[in-house]
């Protein structure tokens, strides 16, 4: 069990501990010495704290250097997005704080099995549509929500563009979504950032006005 609020943590034991086929090998962990711990008792289950990740990256290291060791990850306000990420990138669950328990020790059971739980959509959430995300696809996301355009994600994964665009359309698809500005949602729109297009290009503003055509560029009949 990694660090988690006292309170939380109490409960946590407790409800690992009414189960007789149970049993915590390390506590109170610090998130930076997960990795430590995991090398040295290679639990079958590993409760970490989705709050303490530096990063969502942080996941599909540890499930790299540990394949052995399944990771539940607890935490609050995590969107379906974020629990598809962890999943992609190798976590066995994705559970809220306010996960009942007889689930939470559910859950510890089937990653014990490895197993893995599909994140439910929270409230106003739709739901993944045709799976969970892919490894790849759950390093596209990221720089598209930053708002990365095509072009630059095929340099930064070392793929072609045509790659990143079939990418980009699985995404949009299991999430739901037509376009990367419903997927960057209304930040973006509130910096001011231009749209981009699912070319990679960003779109041109268009007011009301129509454009005056040059003069001189026009062709005579005749």
């Amino acid at each position: 069990m990694a660090r988690f609020d006292d309170l939380f943590a109490r409960g946590l034991r407790e409800l690992l501990g009414s189960d007789p086929s149970l049993a915590i090998v390390a506590q109170d962990v610090e998130q930076s010495r997960i990795g430590v711990v995991l090398r040295a008792h290679r639990p079958a289950v590993a409760i970490l704290d989705a709050r303490a990740l530096a990063k969502l990256g942080d996941v599909r290291e540890l499930t790299l250097a540990h394949p052995s060791t399944r990771l539940i990850l607890l935490g609050d306000g995590l969107s379906s997005i974020e629990c598809a990420q962890l999943l992609a990138f190798g976590a066995s669950a994705c559970l809220g704080r306010d996960t009942q328990a007889r689930d939470v020790l559910n859950a510890v059971h089937l990653a014990s099995r490895g197993l893995q739980l599909t994140p439910r959509a929270s409230a106003g959430e739709q739901p993944l549509r045709g799976g969970l995300l892919t490894r790849r696809e759950a390093e596209v996301l990221p720089l598209l929500s930053q708002g990365a355009t095509n072009p630059q994600i095929a340099v930064a994964l070392g793929v072609g563009v045509e790659t990143v665009r079939t990418h980009a359309r699985n995404i949009y698809r299991k999430l739901g979504v037509s376009s990367r500005s419903e997927l960057t949602g209304p930040a973006s729109a509130a910096r001011g950032d231009p749209p981009i297009s699912d070319s990679g290009v960003p779109r041109r503003r268009v007011t009301g006005q129509r454009s005056r055509p040059r003069r001189g560029h026009g062709t005579r009949s005749g």
